[in-house]
C-alpha cells in the first residue's frame, strides 16, 4: 500500500510524463507534415493528410488501449521506446526511401509511419489515466489532469517546432532529438516505478541502448540523410541549408551550378541568362523611365544583375521572404560569381518580407515591376498568383510603366500559364504573352503587362545580352497549337478559364494535375 506522500509523487510523475510525451507527439505530427511538404509537395495537402492520419491512428490506439489493463508501466515504457525508434529514424529513412526506391514508395512509407506513431500516441493517455486512477487518484480527476497536461503540452510542442527546432536543427536532427526525449521519459518512468517492474534491469538496459542509438542518430543522421538527398539531384550538392521557409540546395557539376528551393529547380548557370534576360529586358524596354524598379522574389540576385546593366537605373527594391536566401546570394561564391555581387550594389535595397504584405504597405509608383516567384504549388505561393495580389501590383505600377511575371510552362502546364494571364487581365491590365526554350526548364512562359498595352515589335533590347535581341523578341510571342490559349479537355470541349482568387484558389489543383507526369 502506497503512502500518501508516495502516491502524490507517482501521480505527479504521471502528469509530467503526460505533458512531455504530448509535446513530443505534436512535434512529430508537425514534423511529418513538414517532411511531406518537402518531399511530396503541396503543403496544404500533406498537412491535411498528416493530421487526418495521425488522429485516425490515435483513435485506433485509444480503441486497443482498453485491452491493456495489466502491466501499465511496462506497456507505457515500451510504447515510448517504439515511438522513439520509429519517429527518430523516420526523417532520415524517408530521404533514403525517396532516393533509392520507386516513386510512390516515399508517400506510402511516410503515411505508414504517421499512422503507426499516431496509434502508439493514442495508447499513451488511456494508460496514464488508468495508472493515475490505480495509484488512488479518482478517475474524473486523473483524466482531467492528464488531458490538461496533454493539451498544454501540445501548444508548447507546436511553438518549439516552429521557432526553435525546425529553423535551428532541421528536420532530421529534430526527429532524433524528440525521440531522445520520448526514450528518456520512458527510462525515467522505469526508475520511478522500478518496484513494479518484474524485469527492471531488462527495461532499463534497453532504454540505455535505445538512448545510445538515438544519440548516434542525432550525431550522424544528417550526414546519412545528406548522402541520400544527394541521390535526388543530378549533380553533387555543394551547399544545403534548411531555413525557416524552405530548403536551399546548390549543386555543381562540370561548371554547371544549379539552385533548388524545396527540391524545385530555380536555375541552371548554363542557361539562366536566357530566363533572366527575357524576365528583365522587355519590361525595361517598354517602360518610359527606370527611376524606381521593384523585384518580387529573385533572391538569388540574377534579375538584379540584369537591371544593373542600365546606366539610367535609379533604385531597385528587392523583396524576398527568406533572409537566408539573400544572405547566400551575397556570401556563397557560386552565387556571387553569377550575380556579380548585385545585391551589394548601393542602388539595391533588400527587404526580407512577404511580397503580398510589402505591396499592401508600399508607397508610390514603380516604373518597372518584375515578379520572379516560385511556381504556385502550395497555398502560400498561390496567394502571390491571385487577382488580389496582381491588383496590388497594378496599384503601384506607374501609368507608363511595365510589369513582367514569370508564369511557368505553357508547354507542360498550358492551363496554368493561361490562367495566370487571365488573372492578370482581370485586374484591368493589358497583357502580352512571351515564351522561350530554357534547356534546363523546357519551354517557359512570361506575361508582360501594362496599363495601356505594349507593342512588342517596337521594343528595343539593349546590346549587353547573351541571348535576347531586338530582332528575336517578336518571335517569342508566337505560340504553337499545343500551348495556345484555347485549351480542350479529354472530350474535346474548350475549357473556360477563371481568374485565380483568394476565395477561389483554382490554380493549385490545376498546377498539381499539370505537373503530375513531369
Amino acid at each position: 500500500m502506497l503512502t500518501e506522500q508516495e502516491s502524490v509523487r507517482q501521480s505527479r510523475a504521471i502528469y509530467y510524463a503526460s505533458g512531455i510525451v504530448s509535446i513530443c507527439g505534436i512535434i512529430f505530427e508537425v514534423l511529418f507534415g513538414a517532411l511531406g511538404s518537402y518531399i511530396l509537395g503541396d503543403g496544404v495537402k500533406q498537412y491535411t493528410l498528416t493530421i487526418s492520419l495521425f488522429l485516425t491512428g490515435m483513435g485506433i490506439g485509444a480503441y486497443f488501449s482498453e485491452k491493456m489493463t495489466r502491466h501499465l508501466v511496462a506497456s507505457f515504457v515500451w510504447i515510448e521506446y517504439s515511438i522513439g525508434l520509429i519517429g527518430g529514424f523516420s526523417a532520415m529513412l524517408l530521404f533514403g526511401v525517396t532516393a533509392y526506391l520507386p516513386p510512390g514508395t516515399s508517400s506510402l512509407f511516410l503515411y505508414s509511419v504517421i499512422l503507426i506513431v499516431g496509434s502508439l500516441t493514442g495508447v499513451e493517455l488511456p494508460i496514464l489515466i488508468r495508472k493515475a486512477n490505480e495509484i488512488g487518484v479518482s478517475l474524473q480527476k486523473s483524466a482531467a489532469k492528464v488531458l490538461f497536461s496533454d493539451y498544454a503540452g501540445g501548444l508548447i510542442g507546436g511553438l518549439l517546432f516552429l521557432f526553435l527546432l525546425r529553423p535551428y536543427f532541421g528536420l532530421v536532427k529534430t526527429a532524433f532529438l524528440v525521440a531522445l526525449i520520448n526514450v528518456a521519459v520512458a527510462l525515467w518512468i522505469v526508475f520511478r516505478f522500478k518496484h513494479e517492474l518484474k524485469r527492471f534491469k531488462l527495461h532499463a538496459s534497453f532504454g540505455v541502448l535505445f538512448l545510445a542509438i538515438l544519440v548516434l542518430g542525432a550525431l550522424f543522421g544528417e550526414q546519412a540523410a545528406f548522402h541520400f538527398e544527394q541521390q535526388l539531384y543530378k549533380d553533387p550538392v555543394i551547399f544545403s541549408e534548411q531555413t525557416s521557409y524552405q530548403k536551399i540546395i546548390l549543386t555543381k557539376q562540370q561548371g554547371d551550378t544549379r539552385l533548388y528551393l524545396d527540391g524545385q529547380l530555380q536555375f541552371s548557370s548554363s542557361d539562366e541568362h536566357r530566363y533572366h534576360e527575357i524576365l528583365v529586358h522587355p519590361p525595361m524596354a517598354a517602360a518610359a523611365r527606370h527611376d524606381r524598379v521593384l523585384v518580387l522574389g529573385g533572391g538569388d540576385g540574377l534579375a538584379v544583375r540584369e537591371l544593373l546593366k542600365y546606366e539610367n537605373l535609379g533604385s531597385v527594391d528587392l523583396v524576398d521572404l527568406d533572409p537566408k536566401m539573400t544572405e547566400a546570394a551575397r556570401t556563397q561564391h557560386l552565387l556571387t560569381e553569377l550575380n556579380e555581387n548585385s545585391l551589394d550594389d548601393p542602388k539595391v535595397n533588400v527587404f526580407n518580407e512577404d511580397a503580398f504584405r510589402f505591396l499592401e504597405s508600399a508607397e508610390g509608383f514603380y516604373n518597372v515591376i518584375i515578379i520572379d516567384l516560385p511556381d504556385p504549388n502550395n497555398e502560400s505561393l498561390n496567394k502571390l498568383y491571385t487577382q488580389e495580389f496582381y491588383s496590388l501590383a497594378r496599384n503601384h505600377l506607374h501609368p507608363d510603366g511595365a510589369m513582367m511575371v514569370q508564369a511557368t510552362s505553357p508547354v507542360f502546364a498550358p492551363q496554368v500559364y493561361w490562367t495566370i494571364d487571365k488573372t492578370i487581365e482581370a485586374t484591368g491590365l493589358q497583357t502580352e504573352n512571351l515564351h522561350a526554350d530554357i534547356p534546363s526548364f523546357g519551354g517557359w512562359g512570361y506575361v508582360l503587362a501594362s496599363r495601356f498595352g505594349i507593342d512588342v515589335e517596337s521594343l528595343a533590347i539593349i546590346e549587353d545580352t547573351e541571348y535576347l535581341s531586338t530582332e528575336l523578341l517578336p518571335a517569342l510571342t508566337a505560340f504553337g497549337k499545343d500551348e495556345d490559349a484555347v485549351i480542350e479537355d479529354s472530350n474535346g470541349d474548350v475549357i473556360t478559364l477563371e481568374p485565380n482568387t483568394l476565395i477561389r484558389p483554382n490554380l493549385i489543383e490545376v498546377y498539381e494535375k499539370a505537373w503530375t507526369n513531369y
